[in-house]
């Protein structure tokens, strides 16, 4: 028996040639390209950037000028999950744990109690209102009850809302995925659906292992970056990520929410300030950007457009059951305990966004064969596309109606730690950037702690040593040069006078309010 190897040129064809290769290369990056103006165009004309993606790839897809036919639910849901553990990972770096801590409490009852709620008030309208049977109703219920991480995310951070709606509505929705995908999941599974007390002990059992696995990778993972000083600063934002990528798959492993533990683990890393850490939040939001468009053109692609027509109406009156009756309901009921102020509790109701975690969660009983599954992504997609257009550019006008909106804030500083190992100390990059009151404060104005000096400036493209009365302007880059003991009492001062000015302390301003951006 002998093998020969073919000739160049003959046997089969290979799956992937160069010239198949340097083709998918151009089309990804024209894809990311056009994707990048749409940013741009979106942040311009207030249309949400969610809906630009997903034309593309309905433009791209069967109906659209690219004609190029997919229909691998499978695929679209492996991808999906991997692009939103990148996107709850770049939300967890975000959130800031002195925000989050005064509504930890509110936030998880509305991402459990008011999912439930949700659950069932959306699933009686589609049974009742539609005539779907009730496996269906439950399942169209569970899929879009889930607020969408990226959406809330990106939508969010560009509008000044009080810290405390903000800091709700940004831990709602990274916990609520958790509970949801165990429910789609359930309901989605041949045979009967489990009885209630036996699914809420499954959602409580594996929120407990995913929040437990979250919480170690994310202390043992910060602790090692902040003791075992890598060769090169590149390498940390990889580390970081890979640690939060690692927290999904322990806890998927044990039988626990994944979804959780990537959210809970990258919190633990972006509250520990860890070094290199503007390097490490930009590659995260790079990698988020990519992430978002790689799923919503997905998405776009997965969809038929020409299906639509029958599915239009009913999708309409489920997202008018979810968004006037299911959502306003959930969130009163949730945060009854809390004393939530009326116009608060009015921002949330209608701030419960929807993206392409919905559409994701509905290729979930496609996989499964579940029986009018492909009606029931359809209709997922017309309410996640029309109400997102209604929603997220009313929020900025419903935030002001309701007298909700705060003025901008002076930009905080971006300061960049990196470690000096043999002088047991740190070199902080500080950028003053516009709006701040660091402007015009000379440099023993700072009143550093004794063990911090700033050692040079930088002023138009020129650096220079600062004498004590050299007065700061906005654009200045700080080298500050801070030991070990005294190092976060000098980031502290630094981001006190960057808010306070030069009284700061003497007046009251502290930087408790800083720490929005790193």
């Amino acid at each position: 028996m002998s093998s020969r190897v073919p000739r160049a040129g003959q046997g089969r064809e290979p799956l992937l040639t160069v010239h198949h290769l340097n083709q998918l290369l151009l089309v990804c990056s024209v894809v990311l390209l056009v994707a990048v103006a749409a940013v741009r165009i979106s942040s311009r004309s207030g249309l949400p950037s969610l809906l630009v993606y997903l034309g593309i790839g309905v433009l791209m897809g069967q109906d659209g000028i690219g004609d190029i036919h997919f229909n691998n639910a499978e695929l679209t849901q492996v991808m999906g999950y991997a692009a939103l553990v990148v996107i709850l990972a770049e939300g967890g770096l975000g959130t800031k744990w002195k925000e989050i801590r005064p509504v930890l409490a509110s936030a998880s009852v509305l991402a459990l109690a008011g999912v439930a709620i949700s659950v069932g008030i959306t699933a009686a309208g589609a049974h009742y209102l539609v005539g779907l049977e009730w496996r269906q109703a439950l399942i169209i219920g569970a899929v879009v009850s889930s607020t969408d991480a990226a959406a809330v995310f990106s939508v969010l951070r560009r509008i000044p809302l009080p810290a405390r709606v903000a800091a709700t509505l940004e831990a709602e929705s990274g916990f609520n995925d958790a509970p949801v995908v165990i429910l789609v999941v359930a309901f989605s599974t041949a045979g009967p659906v489990e009885h209630w007390y036996v699914l809420l002990g499954r959602i409580a059992l594996e929120l407990a292992i995913g929040a437990a696995i979250g919480i170690a990778v994310g202390w043992f993972g910060s602790w090692g970056l902040k003791h075992v000083a890598l060769p090169a600063s590149g390498l940390y934002p990889i580390a970081v990520m890979a640690i939060a990528v690692t927290a999904y798959a322990a806890g998927a492993l044990a039988h626990g929410s994944g979804f959780l533990a990537v959210y809970l683990a990258s919190m633990a890393l972006g509250n520990a300030k860890l070094p290199h850490w503007p390097a490490t939040r930009g590659f995260a939001e790079g990698l988020g950007w990519i992430a978002q468009i790689g799923m919503f053109v997905l998405l776009g692609l997965l969809v038929t457009p020409h299906e639509l027509g029958d599915d239009i109406l009913p999708a309409l009156v489920i997202g008018l059951v979810l968004t006037m009756v299911a959502r306003p309901l959930s969130v009163m009921l949730s945060l009854v305990p809390f004393r939530v102020p009326w116009p608060e509790q009015a921002l949330m109701s209608w701030a419960g966004l929807r993206g392409a975690v919905p559409i994701i969660l509905a290729t979930i009983p496609m996989v499964n064969g579940v029986e009018g599954s492909r009606r029931i992504f359809n209709m997922v997609f017309v309410l996640v596309v029309v109400y997102t257009l209604v929603q997220g550019p009313t929020l900025p006008w419903l935030a002001r109606t309701l007298r909700l909106g705060e003025e901008g804030e002076a930009s905080d500083l971006g300061i960049e730690s990196a470690p000096l190992e043999r002088l047991r100390g740190h070199l902080l990059s500080v950028l003053i950037p516009e709006g701040s009151r660091m402007h015009g404060v000379e440099v023993h104005e700072l009143r550093l702690p004794p063990g911090a000096a700033v050692t040079l400036v930088v002023r138009d493209g020129k650096s220079f040593v600062p004498l004590p009365t050299t007065v700061l302007r906005r654009g200045d880059e700080l080298l500050v040069v801070a030991t070990d003991p005294v190092r976060d009492a000098a980031e502290r001062r630094l981001r006190a006078v960057a808010h306070g000015g030069k009284l700061a302390g003497w007046l009251g301003t502290n930087g408790a309010g800083a720490g929005r951006s790193r």
